[in-house]
């Protein structure tokens, strides 16, 4: 894959998650009507920079209390009206039991939201197919030939070939086309009359849905991404001449804390370092003489689209006589693809960022996390999403030069619904936040 074993090691400490027990009965699972969370030693004000502990406790649907760890809970501190929200992380006890410190960063009220993504029983299946090299997803492939009034067309099913088996379908049944930079190979069923080099273009196709009738019953919209009851006290917290402030300028090779920030009025406030907020004006003194790659998916589209709207006049610039902005992202569509096809991928790209920045030091090169994305299926989830968000920070933490832009957090703990797309107001304090490290001062 790229790596060595000793780094393929780490990445799956990294990644580790609880197993459950085997269950065979639906109500063995975790319920969300029955989990709940508390607040301990609740007191009747805190000051600005306090921290809160909550505890949760997850049952079955029997009200017994979950004797194993591995359920996905997602956490936050919230105060709808001044629009401002923390996200906190939970720390899995292995026992049925959770804990969360909420840090309390703003004056005047909050309250703690908690619900329950996935039951560790559904995280168990979602994990199996994450490592296996089942084709959840198929892709079309389109072949023609010949001029448009008698054009040939055929459409055949495509996939990645990849796994220990080294192929999707058996024997002779296919068209390779092998990728040799990447290292890949694509397949294509071989067309009943055209030839393999007849292959035009390919779309997304059907999907495989591998589940027995059990799993997914345990994929129930009823036992998925549901809020558990708990203490819904109004928190009242006062102010604090101690204030909290983050100085540090951004630059390649901060770490991000837990919480990385917080919203207040919709507007991010990094712990990671001293960001703020740009005018269209100030994007454009910011980006004047430099040119920016954008490589990914389409939530990387998404960073497109606002520069456009907001920044318009852009010239496109060569890379070798201007300093460059170079911006990846993880590319969504791979979680359809085993987690070692993910992990192989991320090394290429890790490769060519040390290649380029060996030739061209002056660059600057961003790696953009995945965000939440709102999807709780076999297809996509949004636990498989926290899974290769480890991978890549993993993978880019000891690249020097190389600035890591976590957006796990800011997408984790926001009002808005959680979407692949994110909001226009998250995607400007990302924006922000880019420009924070590319013009600092």
């Amino acid at each position: 894959m790229g790596i060595s074993d000793e780094e393929w090691d780490r990445l799956q400490k990294a990644m580790d998650w609880p197993i459950p027990d085997q269950i065979t009965d639906l109500s063995q699972s975790t319920s969300p009507v029955h989990s709940s969370f508390s607040i301990v030693g609740l007191k009747e004000s805190y000051k600005v920079g306090e921290n809160i502990s909550v505890t949760i406790t997850a049952r079955d649907f029997n009200k017994n209390l979950k004797r194993y760890g591995g359920d996905f809970f997602k956490a936050k501190l919230f105060n709808s009206a001044l629009k401002a929200s923390v996200y906190g992380e939970v720390v899995d006890h292995r026992n049925g039991t959770y804990s969360v410190d909420l840090l309390l960063p703003w004056e005047g009220q909050a309250q703690v939201f908690v619900r329950l993504e996935h039951s560790s029983e559904v995280v168990q299946i979602i994990k199996k197919y994450t490592d296996s090299t089942f084709p959840r997803t198929h892709f079309n492939g389109y072949f023609g030939s010949g001029p448009s009034k008698k054009r040939i067309r055929e459409v055949v099913e495509c996939n990645l070939k990849w796994g220990e088996d080294g192929s999707w379908k058996k024997g002779n049944c296919c068209c390779e086309y092998k990728d040799i930079r990447a290292g890949t190979v694509w397949q294509c069923i071989r067309p009943k009359i055209l030839s393999c080099d007849k292959l035009v273009h390919h779309s997304g196709g059907r999907l495989e849905n591998p589940l027995n009738r059990f799993e997914q019953q345990l994929f129930s919209k009823k036992l998925t991404n549901i809020a558990i009851g708990g203490d819904k006290t109004i928190i009242n917290v006062l102010p604090n001449a101690a204030a909290i402030d983050t100085v540090e300028k951004c630059r390649p090779g901060l770490t991000t804390p837990v919480p990385a920030g917080f919203y207040l009025k919709d507007v991010w406030k990094s712990f990671v370092c001293n960001t703020r907020q740009f005018s269209p004006a100030q994007m454009a003194n910011c980006l004047k003489n430099k040119i920016v790659y954008l490589f990914g998916d389409s939530t990387t589209r998404q960073w497109f689209e606002f520069f456009e709207e907001k920044v318009p006049g852009l010239k496109r610039m060569d890379l070798h006589t201007h300093p460059g902005v170079v911006v990846f992202t993880y590319c969504a569509h791979l979680v359809f693809h085993p987690i070692t096809y993910y992990v192989f991928q991320v090394a290429k790209i890790r490769q060519s960022v040390v290649a380029l920045l060996s030739r061209a030091p002056d660059t600057t090169v961003v790696i953009k996390s995945g965000n939440t994305a709102g999807r709780k299926s076999i297809y996509q989830s949004d636990w498989q999403a926290l899974q290769l968000n480890i991978v890549m920070q993993e993978m880019f933490k000891d690249i020097d030069g190389v600035i890591y832009i976590d957006v796990w957090q800011m997408t984790s703990c926001h009002y808005l619904p959680e979407y692949i797309h994110p909001g226009p107001v998250i995607i400007a304090n990302e924006i922000d936040m880019l420009l924070s490290y590319v013009c600092p001062n």
